[in-house]
């Protein structure tokens, strides 16, 4: 790896930093330039474009959020009926909250057609969703996968409008 490699990697953590704490509202180029402690011009030099900065942060955010998933991950194989609290506890955890958030706004705007984002939402549903399928026990995996994404989705979704689910 060169030393712009190494700085890029340094880069992308600090933005997906910022887009943890602060949202993709606050992710135009500037306010990302400041939260690497870089000039926007700068911040150009490491990344081609801002779709480029971006894509990088939000793959240190997925892979930050497959080492929180790992952790949580049982020794093997659980029942949906198992497996569907426990996943919800973390999800809904304040340590998974912040990239919940994340989500849903990657989510919402990548409904609506987001040039940058819906090609970014699209494999990181299919991330979660294989994830889950791994986690369970069924005789109907690929259902019942697509039922525990609804439901957790679901309990993030009213969580983020102040309908926490118990």
């Amino acid at each position: 790896m060169s030393k712009n490699d190494d700085r890029r990697a340094v880069l992308a953590n600090a933005l997906a930093d910022h887009l943890l704490a602060q949202g993709l509202g606050a992710a135009s180029l500037r306010p990302l330039a400041a939260a690497a402690g870089l000039s926007d011009r700068m911040l150009l030099y490491y990344f081609t474009d801002k779709a480029d900065a971006l894509g990088a942060a939000l793959t240190v955010v997925a892979t930050r959020m497959t080492a929180l998933l790992a952790a949580q991950a049982g020794p093997q194989p659980l029942p949906f009926d198992l497996l569907l609290p426990r996943l919800r506890t973390v999800l809904l955890s304040d340590a998974a909250w912040p990239y919940m958030q994340l989500w849903l706004e990657i989510a919402a705007l990548a409904a609506r057609g987001d040039p940058l984002l819906r090609p970014l939402a699209t494999p990181i549903a299919h991330g979660f969703l294989a994830w889950g399928r791994a986690q369970l026990d069924s005789p109907d995996p690929d259902t019942d996968a697509l039922k525990l994404l609804t439901i957790l989705e679901g309990s993030i979704l009213l969580k983020g409008v102040g309908l926490a689910p118990d």
